[in-house]
């Protein structure tokens, strides 16, 4: 006959340690205590195999040691990257991490706000979708420490912590640098102006230009998705309506993908015949030919930001929310020439 192997006690650490009961509890619900004592608690935690009830040890100190996370696209590679950092940090201070997949839809985002809540998350960092920021109203109600990650959203300021990329900067300097080889006829491909970061990147290629004297040309700037697709049909729109366009921005990973996809199937030289800048490095420009110069943002910095700001509120609920902007960088590849037509002279 099997013998069936009871699951550890606190009495069984207690045994094993020499420490009462009661040492023991406080360690289990957060309290500090002696590092002689610590040390010794989680030796017999690990030898004799203890497994902390997290969701009744959370339900006494009312907290789920839980984050909640709501995206607009579990398939997006930038923001998979991002959540990868953020769930190490919060894991290695006991947090876990709850995934909601809004998949672009504002109503479910709103949905899941609630669902999150209802889950009794101690805190929600959203990259949203509504630009309102209406959704997030129950949780700031309920005093949950709430953190908007890549996107402004106005109203909310001095209520929720943000973690932003100068997006407007980085657009200006890789247009710029397209400038400086001589390109006038820039083509620009940006996602929905709902959301603040294509915006922000509109305003940064309008800058550039401006600051060199070229007019904006409206048929130069599609409006896309930023989806692989939505890049692709955008990089034939803009060729179709602009045949004397030297040098193409897309301004998202995926839209950058699809657009060099179309430039390779109509057999368009980068750089020869068309200059490139993508962005979001994430391995892309290490396996294009050629090399491809691309806006590279610091996805790791994002996540861990976003984990320390959360960490910090719930450690400090009276703690101000503030607002971080951080700097993406310009990767110079091969994919930038001087425009043929400039050649030739």
């Amino acid at each position: 006959m099997r013998s069936i192997t009871m699951p550890a006690t606190l009495k069984d650490i207690a045994k094993e340690t020499g420490l009462s009961t009661a040492t023991i509890s406080k360690y289990l619900n957060g309290a500090k205590l002696r590092e002689k004592n610590r040390i010794a608690i989680e030796q017999a935690i690990r030898k004799l195999d203890y497994t902390v009830n997290e969701y009744a040890r959370g339900f006494k100190l009312n907290r789920s040691h839980i984050i909640g996370v709501i995206i607009p696209d579990l398939n997006n590679l930038f923001i998979t990257n991002i959540l990868v950092q953020m769930e190490t940090l919060l894991r290695e201070h006991d947090y876990s991490i709850m995934i909601c997949d809004c998949h672009t839809d504002a109503a479910l985002e709103r949905e899941l706000v609630h669902f999150l809540l209802g889950r009794m998350v101690d805190g929600i960092i959203n990259m949203p979708v509504c630009a309102t920021g209406e959704h997030l109203k129950p949780a700031l109600s309920k005093k949950v420490p709430v953190l908007v990650l890549d996107r402004m959203i106005s109203g909310l300021e001095g209520q929720i912590d943000n973690i932003l990329i100068d997006n407007a900067s980085i657009a200006r300097r890789a247009v710029q640098s397209l400038i400086n080889q001589g390109h006038r006829q820039i083509g620009l491909i940006i996602g929905p102006t709902d959301y603040s970061t294509s915006r922000e990147r509109l305003e940064g290629y309008r800058q550039a230009l401006a600051s060199s004297g070229i007019p904006v040309n409206d048929s130069l700037i599609a409006y896309s998705d930023f989806t692989v697709e939505g890049g692709y049909e955008s990089l034939c729109h803009l060729l179709k309506c602009n045949p004397n366009m030297t040098a193409v921005f897309p301004t998202n990973y995926d839209m950058t993908l699809g657009s060099f996809i179309a430039l390779k199937e109509q057999n368009i030289r980068i750089p020869d015949d068309m200059s490139f800048i993508g962005f979001d490095d994430m391995g892309l420009s290490r396996v294009t030919h050629p090399p491809l110069t691309i806006v590279a943002q610091p996805l790791e910095q994002l996540g861990i930001y976003a984990a320390k700001r959360i960490l910090s509120r719930l450690e400090d609920p009276d703690e101000v929310p503030i607002s971080i902007t951080l700097s993406a960088s310009l990767k110079i590849g091969t994919s930038v020439g001087v425009p043929r037509h400039i050649e030739d002279e």
